[in-house]
């Protein structure tokens, strides 16, 4: 579905049936219907696409393809490119829905899935950046002023730390790990906001990245935070993003260590596939529980203490859905996200009586990806007013519709939004076919 034919898509094979013209975005398209020929074969595209009025590049593609039978299905999609680079457009995102698909005689099966691409320019960006960033060198010190000697306790944490960097640069390096960016500095501003509130200092600094897969998870890798870009899209306010934080915090101020073994560099030249298989970050359940009792003595000393409501709502919200969602909240790396008891039970008393409350955005909802550079930013859109119970749609699955613009352009990056309402926080690859 990232690919309309690779097996001829060409007048031999297909009609082609002008429509009209249209903007997808900023970008002027052509549109025209598509139906295979007869005798063309089976597995053919039937439906519409959308065609960049300059380079006549393929930026969308709409509909299925035919010959469907009892040991394979192909579903409608809705399948997505983006222009990465001049004259570059790479999928993007698929959107694929299908209803009442019978199979077993007796079995029906109700699908919807997002797929995104990403990872184009893996790990070039780094390097280039090393080649044409300054580097100033700090003045060699006088030794016989100044005690550069580390105690036992400054070499452990030093050591630990080297773990730590070693595997937040391997996983960024392979794709799962954003490159740092404003969402970091958001997680972060909520960081300082507990660690200012509780008098906390913790050596090293604590950090926070971002995961960049869909499934809900957060772990810490020693004294950095991660939380997957899933998990904060679902998240519906600030309150609920300090929830999640304050655990993993609790992890770094109550001493639960990375294992050391990754400080030796051999432990991580293992094959990018093996990855899940390699590395585990969870928790085990002493430790989980006792980040637990500490995140709501944070929690109760934070500014979020007369929110905390809003984040029972969504984790009773993520209880009641989890049998329904679990792939969607089966972690690959650390932990599932953490079901805090006391504050899964302190749902706000007027939740009837405010019917805009969301318990959970759907999928997409709050980060945008741009698939060349792996960056992430928060989606920024206009309020969608009043929403039905309907609309509001925890955890759901939903279509995408990028807002495409042509490379070099001073408009926001062409990536996927939600249709639920995006508040900020603090309130593989492949050639374009061308007709």
């Amino acid at each position: 579905m990232i690919f309309i034919d690779t097996n001829g898509f060409d007048k031999q094979h297909y009609k082609f049936d002008y429509v009209r013209r249209e903007f997808l975005g900023e970008v002027r398209c052509l549109v025209f219907d598509v139906t295979p020929q007869e005798k063309s074969g089976k597995g053919r595209f039937l439906g519409r696409i959308w065609v960049e009025d300059q380079d006549y590049n393929i930026v969308r593609f709409n509909g299925a393809y035919g010959g469907s039978g009892h040991s394979s299905w192909y579903f409608h999609f809705d399948s997505w490119r983006a222009n990465v680079q001049p004259g570059v457009w790479v999928p993007s995102f698929v959107y694929s829905e299908e209803k009442d698909v019978h199979y077993n005689l007796s079995k029906k099966l109700d699908f919807k899935a997002q797929t995104r691409l990403w990872g184009y320019n893996l790990g070039h960006a780094s390097q280039e950046q090393e080649l044409s960033k300054i580097l100033v060198e700090t003045p060699v010190q006088d030794d016989t002023k100044t005690a550069n000697d580390l105690t036992p306790v400054q070499a452990q944490r030093s050591w630990d730390r080297q773990a730590e960097d070693n595997v937040i640069d391997r996983l960024e390096r392979i794709g799962l790990i954003a490159p740092k960016g404003e969402v970091d500095k958001v997680l972060e501003t909520v960081v300082n906001n507990l660690e200012v509130t509780n008098n906390i200092d913790v050596e090293p600094d604590v950090r926070c990245r971002v995961m960049t897969t869909t499934t809900l998870e957060s772990f810490t890798v020693g004294h950095t935070i991660v939380l997957s870009r899933g998990l904060i899209d679902v998240l519906p306010d600030e309150a609920s993003l300090a929830t999640i934080i304050a655990h993993e915090l609790s992890h770094a101020v109550l001493g639960h260590r990375l294992d050391s073994q990754y400080a030796f560099f051999d432990q991580l030249l293992i094959e990018d596939k093996e990855t899940f298989r390699h590395f585990g970050f969870a928790r085990t359940p002493d430790e989980e529980k006792a980040a637990n009792v500490k995140a709501i003595q944070i929690l109760n000393n934070s500014p979020y203490k007369n929110q905390l409501g809003n984040a029972g709502l969504f984790l009773a919200a993520l209880t009641s859905r989890q049998k329904e969602i679990p792939n969607l909240i089966s972690p690959h790396l650390g932990d599932r996200v953490p079901v805090i008891g006391d504050l899964r039970s302190s749902m706000p008393v007027d939740q009837k009586q405010n019917p805009q409350m969301v318990a959970a955005l759907p999928i997409g909802g709050r980060v945008k990806l741009d698939p060349w550079s792996d960056k992430l930013e928060l989606i920024k859109s206009k309020p969608v007013g009043t929403v039905a119970e309907r609309e509001k749609m925890p955890f759901e699955v939903t279509p995408f519709m990028p807002y495409l613009v042509r490379y070099g352009t001073e408009a926001a990056k062409p990536i996927a939004a939600s249709a639920s309402s995006s508040a900020d926080p603090k309130s593989v690859a492949g050639a374009p076919n061308k007709p």
